[in-house]
């Protein structure tokens, strides 16, 4: 306890001398003048600014120490001190140490004998603590002080080093630093799903009056919530993330590391920071107080907290955070296959879910035929729990599999685009007796630039040693839906789905010789210098038909 009171006397009366010579002009020598000034410009550094936000850097079991005084000629006057833990937990305290008159006098004539700094050293009446903390949430106090007081603040981290922020303002009329909070800063979950939470929070006043400067940024995470904005971005630094200035409080652009996204969208700013323990997202809204959290994962708890922040001077205040725990999602549907039947999926892209299908063996020998409409999807077989075929199928995929009487297979189909896919899906042991007509080497359109006309296009493609029917259609386009027709052609749809007016004709054929298996046919009656869209579709012995790939044809201009 000595030498804490030690510690506060050395330099108090060193800084009060300081500033009550650098302050009151009295008579004194060069070299007394040239001792007081170096004297101040020394304990200067250890002074508080007034009205700016200060960062302290702390290191362990080491405790800091700030001083700050009045203006001269100030009588009372309210000030306030906000001190910010960016991390661990730490202990501060105020004290404050009045002078009496006669030290005061003496120190006016420059009388500074040792006798006189003895004797205030020994009067620890005249030093108290005003205030004290332990913690890490942000604390404000609030006091009276006059000019013949001085303040210390004293900080210390026991943990590990760490930095804080501490706000020491004495002009209480022109408004505070800091954002100001509602009466109730709670935050509200107002609904929740399997992968959305939707939050609401009272308004700040400082939106009100200053809507253009304030906004509100959203921090969502999986470990705990924060007590400050700087605290959150020390726990995600400490995560070995590089963070964007003020945790993107500002929409200016900037650089990000390669494990954090930036969505901008609707005027809000979104970044989602990957790391080990989960994903962390910042989601800066401007003046909005309800919002739905998406593309959360579901039966998981995540922490919410909102901070409202001033993008002049980037200083926040943190409403109470809370939590909430997504909906568990729902066993997925699995649907029965049974022998020889034919289903069309149709896959969700953009929420990337499974779609599961179920057979049970009743041959010890099986074949499953995928037919892809639309698309890209990705099958995944297993059988009795073990994956028996793993791939992205395209087109027509046959998988023969061998295996036991009651095994049991289960088919999991998921599109691997954004957009929604659709694949026609059979199981059946009569692979003998295939749905789908006998396959050419090629589904490809040739179409022969030499043999175009103004009302006439030429085009060939390969058939098979099995006799078989092909149907030609054509379809009128413009430039502008070329990309449209060939991205969202149906593969699976057959000439039912075609107006009566495309179909060309219907011709037989086939030969036993692969080599020569090719057929050609001349569209005539085609208007010049226009974009024709042609498709063949091959009929097996089932009857369900297979599309060639689309071709597109422009006749020319000028015969």
């Amino acid at each position: 306890l000595k030498m804490s009171w030690f510690w506060f006397y050395l330099p108090l009366h060193l800084l009060m001398a300081a500033c009550l010579c650098h302050s009151i002009k009295a008579p004194t020598t060069s070299s007394q003048q040239s001792f007081k000034t170096d004297l101040f410009n020394f304990y200067h550094s250890l002074m508080l600014a007034d009205g700016k936000e200060t960062t302290v850097h702390l290191l362990k079991d080491i405790p800091k120490r700030y001083y700050f005084v009045l203006e001269e000629g100030r009588a009372l006057a309210p000030f306030t001190i906000t001190v910010t833990p960016c991390d661990v937990p730490i202990e501060w305290s105020i004290l404050v140490h009045k002078a009496s008159a006669s030290f005061l006098g003496k120190a006016a004539r420059g009388d500074h004998d040792t006798e006189e700094v003895s004797k205030s050293q020994k009067a620890p009446s005249m030093v108290s603590t005003i205030f004290n903390y332990k913690g890490n949430s942000v604390e404000t106090y609030m006091g009276m002080s006059s000019h013949s007081a001085l303040y210390m603040l004293e900080f210390l981290s026991t943990e590990r080093d760490t930095h804080i922020t501490v706000y020491l303002t004495t002009d209480t009329t022109s408004g505070q630093l800091y954002p100001e909070l509602p009466v109730d800063p709670r935050i509200d979950v107002i609904g929740i799903g399997h992968t959305t939470v939707t939050l609401t929070w009272k308004h700040s006043p400082s939106v009100l009056q200053h809507r253009e400067n304030i906004q509100y940024c959203l921090l969502v995470n999986e470990k705990h919530n924060y007590k400050s904005l700087c605290a959150a971005e020390t726990a995600i630094r400490s995560s070995g993330m590089k963070l964007p200035p003020t945790l993107a409080l500002s929409l200016s652009p900037y650089l990000l590391e390669p494990q954090q996204v930036m969505i901008l969208s609707n005027s809000e700013l979104s970044i989602i920071n990957k790391a080990s323990s989960g994903e962390v997202r910042q989601i800066c809204m401007g003046t909005k107080n309800t919002y739905t959290v998406l593309n959360l994962s579901p039966s998981t708890q995540y922490y919410f907290d909102v901070f409202i922040v001033n993008l002049l001077t980037n200083a926040s205040a943190a409403y109470t955070g809370t939590f909430a725990r997504t909906l568990e999602e729902p066993e997925p549907k699995v649907t029965e296959l049974k022998d020889g039947k034919v289903i069309q999926v149709v896959l969700d892209g953009k929420k990337q879910k499974f779609y599961s299908l179920q057979y049970q063996a009743r041959h010890k020998k099986i074949q499953f035929t995928f037919q892809l409409c639309r698309g890209q999807v990705r099958v995944h077989i297993t059988k009795n729990g073990k994956t028996v075929a793993l791939e992205n199928i395209s087109g027509l995929r046959y998988f023969l599999l061998k295996g036991k009487l009651l095994d049991t297979y289960l088919v999991q189909l998921r599109s691997t685009e954004e957009s929604n896919s659709s694949v026609k899906v059979q199981v059946s042991p009569h692979f003998h007796k295939p749905l789908f007509p006998l396959l050419p080497e090629s589904l490809k359109i040739k179409s022969f630039s030499k043999l175009r006309t103004c009302n006439s296009v030429t085009i060939a493609w390969l058939g098979t040693q099995e006799e078989s029917k092909y149907c030609v259609y054509k379809k009128r386009i413009e430039e502008d839906q070329v990309w449209m027709e060939l991205r969202s052609a149906d593969r699976c749809s057959g000439p039912e789905s075609r107006h009566k007016s495309e179909k060309v004709l219907c011709k037989y054929f086939y030969d036993i010789n692969l080599q020569r298996a090719v057929t050609t046919e001349t569209i005539k009656g085609l208007d010049a210098g226009t974009l024709y869209l042609f498709d063949v579709y091959l009929f097996g012995p089932s009857g369900i038909p297979l599309r060639y790939h689309s071709k597109v044809v422009k006749t020319r201009k000028k015969c």
